[in-house]
């Protein structure tokens, strides 16, 4: 049975990447430790205007988490992050994600990616990586890690040779210097853990992140 085949429930809701891109401006990068704050999260979120939502497999509850997102909270566009293999995209999908982000990007996983026509958004980090993601037909990837690979001058280095690439740069993102990205014609949206202080989700403090939600939603021009 494919992963198509034994996706969740949940109501479908397929887009692809060019409506993502349009839906988003600063994905957060959420780390789920415990199930059940997973959809007061999402909502936090999603109330202070940020509704593309990357949940990582950094933890156990990803994938149940993005189960209950799905189920629980129609307006955000769940996808997961920290893809590294065929079968964690396999199971990803199976969950319901509706976009994947990987760390990187090998020729077995683009490979992947690409037969499985989920909207993503694989990692890059050199030209040899873009070249390669290239090659498999993919034109929008995520720069990571952003500021330690080089940031804003490193991305504006690839506008020569990669005219056609756009890119989410994620990795060292902050309120700070989001800004600083969003000047780039080539940068369609950035990715950071700012938004989710795993101090404050601990406290369920969800006011708090719907307001650094709000702030981080108008930072785009």
């Amino acid at each position: 049975m494919s992963a198509r085949a034994r996706s969740c429930n949940c109501k479908e809701k397929t887009m692809n990447l060019d409506q993502i891109i349009e839906a988003t401006s600063v994905m957060p990068v959420m780390v789920v430790d415990r199930p059940e704050d997973a959809v007061p999260l999402a909502r936090a979120l999603v109330e202070g205007g940020i509704r593309v939502l990357e949940i990582t497999l950094r933890t156990a509850a990803g994938l149940d988490a993005v189960k209950a997102i799905r189920r629980e909270v129609p307006d955000a566009i769940v996808g997961v992050g920290t893809i590294a293999t065929p079968a964690q995209l396999e199971a990803s999908i199976a969950a319901g994600a509706q976009f994947g982000v990987s760390p990187g990007t090998t020729p077995t996983l683009l490979k992947a990616i690409v037969d499985s026509r989920l909207p993503f958004f694989p990692g890059v980090a050199t030209t040899s990586e873009v070249m390669q993601v290239l090659e498999g037909g993919l034109t929008v990837m995520k720069f990571f890690p952003a500021v330690a690979a080089g940031g804003v001058k490193m991305l504006e280095s690839f506008r020569g040779p990669f005219p056609q690439v756009r890119f989410c740069p994620t990795g060292g993102i902050n309120a700070q210097n989001a800004p600083d990205f969003f000047k780039l014609p080539n940068v369609v949206c950035v990715g950071g853990s700012w938004l989710t202080p795993k101090d404050l989700v601990a406290a369920g403090n969800w006011a708090e992140i719907t307001r650094l939600a709000r702030e981080a939603a108008a930072l785009k021009p």
